[in-house]
């Protein structure tokens, strides 16, 4: 017999692990960077109507306003076009508390520039917007923005 042993052929060097925590801790920390967390989740079917001159607002003074129909999984809550403020729904007196509770929650100096946005399904009639924007008047909220998409250049 022999005093040394020829290695087998086969055989492949260990894989090291020790960089493996930085890895994960690097996509971990990548992931919560890049995630965008969803403020309200929809509760009325919301077609926008399309527009040729849009701008984007920054959002840091910025609530917002959902009417339509409710959604397929809120039938339960008729055919008619309904106001969504925030994970709720909302009658028209109870938009001016959740407009100033709204206000109250930002940075005081952004609260004398509060902006409202409409997003208005377009089949949703008038009458609804106009009530909508008497609440917000009497609510001394001046600033509304209507929602809309882009239209598609041609």
């Amino acid at each position: 017999m022999s005093k040394f042993k020829n290695k087998k052929q086969g055989d492949l060097p260990a894989i090291s692990t020790a960089s493996l925590p930085d890895i994960v801790f690097m996509l971990l920390f990548f992931f919560m960077v890049a995630t965008v967390m969803r403020d309200s989740s929809l509760m009325i079917e919301n077609i926008l109507p399309s527009a040729d001159q849009v701008e984007k607002l920054k959002k840091d003074r910025t609530t917002f306003i959902y009417a339509g129909k409710p959604s397929s999984q809120f039938k339960q809550f008729g055919d008619e076009p309904r106001i969504q403020i925030n994970d709720a729904f909302v009658g028209i007196e109870d938009i001016r508390p959740a407009v100033l509770q709204a206000q109250a929650d930002m940075n005081e100096e952004l609260q004398s520039k509060i902006v409202v946005g409409l997003k208005v399904d377009k089949n949703t009639h008038a009458g609804l917007v106009s009530d909508i924007k008497q609440e917000l008047r009497k609510a001394n909220t001046l600033k509304v923005m209507y929602i809309t998409n882009a239209k598609a250049e041609q």
